[in-house]
C-alpha cells in the first residue's frame, strides 16, 4: 500500500489543495447562504470522494487494502450528490449529514493510519487528520446552535488544518516513490 500511496501522491496533494481552498473560502465569506455552503461542500465531498474511490480501485488492483478507502469514497460522493441535488432540502440534513462525514471520515483515516504505521514515518499526520474530524464532529454534534457563521468557521479551519496535514503527506509519501 505504501507503494501505490508514493506512486499516486499527487491525488493525497489534490484532496489536500482541495480542502484548504474550500477552507479559505469559508473563512473569506462567513455570511455564505446555507444553501450556497451546501454546493460548495457538495463538489469538494464529490471531488473527494471520487479521489478516494480512485485510491481504493488502485489498491485492489495491487491486491492492497482498499476497502477504508472505497467506503470513505463512498460517503463522500453519496453527502456530495445529496448536498448537490436537493440543497434547499438538505439544510437540515446538511448539519446532521456533515456532523456524521467528519466522524466517520476521521475513524477511516485512523484506520488507514494504523494498517501503515509499519510501513511509512509520519503516519501520524493522518492520525492527527482524523481525531481533528472527530473533534469537529462531535463539537458540531455538541452544539448545534452556535450558529451559521461559527460553523462556517469551525468548517473553514477545520479544512484548512486537514488540507495542510494532507499536503506534508502527500509530500512525505512522494519521497518513498520508487525512481
Amino acid at each position: 500500500m505504501l507503494q501505490l500511496m508514493a506512486k499516486n501522491w499527487w491525488a493525497l496533494a489534490l484532496r489536500g489543495v482541495a480542502a484548504v481552498l474550500f477552507g479559505i473560502l469559508a473563512l473569506l465569506w462567513p455570511g455564505l447562504t446555507l444553501d450556497v455552503l451546501i454546493l460548495v461542500f457538495g463538489a469538494y465531498a464529490l471531488v473527494d470522494g471520487i479521489f478516494a474511490i480512485v485510491a481504493a480501485v488502485r489498491a485492489a488492483g495491487r491486491h492492497g487494502r482498499w476497502g477504508a478507502l472505497l467506503v470513505e469514497g463512498i460517503v463522500s460522493i453519496v453527502a456530495g450528490v445529496i448536498a448537490v441535488v436537493a440543497p434547499l432540502a438538505a439544510a437540515l440534513g446538511f448539519f446532521l449529514l456533515f456532523v456524521a462525514w467528519t466522524i466517520l471520515t476521521g475513524v477511516l483515516e485512523i484506520v488507514a493510519a494504523v494498517k501503515l504505521r509499519r510501513e511509512i514515518k509520519g503516519e501520524w499526520l493522518l492520525i492527527l487528520s482524523g481525531i481533528l474530524s472527530i473533534l469537529l464532529g462531535i463539537f458540531l454534534a455538541a452544539y448545534p446552535g452556535i450558529g451559521i457563521v461559527t460553523m462556517v468557521w469551525c468548517i473553514g479551519v477545520y479544512a484548512i488544518l486537514f488540507g495542510i496535514m494532507m499536503l506534508v503527506l502527500a509530500f512525505r509519501v512522494r519521497k518513498l516513490a520508487p525512481a
